[in-house]
């Protein structure tokens, strides 16, 4: 949540990022503390003011190694289905059904996709 709010508003003094919370102060703070552990928030004092920023360079580095191994637009186009989904409940329960992507079928995939390109570039390197 408080990585949220930083992402929408960056560089928040501790008693912005506590309004409308559910939190106290205290808790706020830990939370602040254990994500600067983290180096996901970078804190630089502004006078008297002590201002919370974001650092995304963690955050990418984990969605390269993680996340962008696998294709995106199977995973884009099922995030905004699922948000469709959301958005527009039915009450017809005949018309739910569950998806899923069996992450050996992402793997195969891949490997179809690397193995196209590979015959490509030989293919380009033998007319040349």
């Amino acid at each position: 949540m408080l990585l949220d709010r930083l992402r929408i508003e960056n560089g928040q003094t501790l008693t912005q990022l506590c309004e409308g919370l559910q939190m106290s102060r205290q808790a706020v703070t830990k939370h602040l503390n254990l994500l600067q552990e983290a180096n996901l928030v970078v804190v630089i004092w502004q006078g008297r003011d002590k201002m919370h920023y974001l650092n995304p360079v963690p955050i990418h580095q984990i969605a390269d190694r993680w996340i962008s191994r696998f294709d995106h637009s199977p995973l884009n186009m099922l995030s905004q289905l699922k948000d469709q989904l959301e958005q527009n409940p039915t009450t017809n329960h005949e018309n739910i059904a569950e998806i899923s992507i069996e992450p050996q079928s992402l793997n195969n995939e891949q490997e179809a996709n690397k193995n196209s390109q590979r015959k490509n570039d030989t293919n380009t390197q033998k007319k040349r």
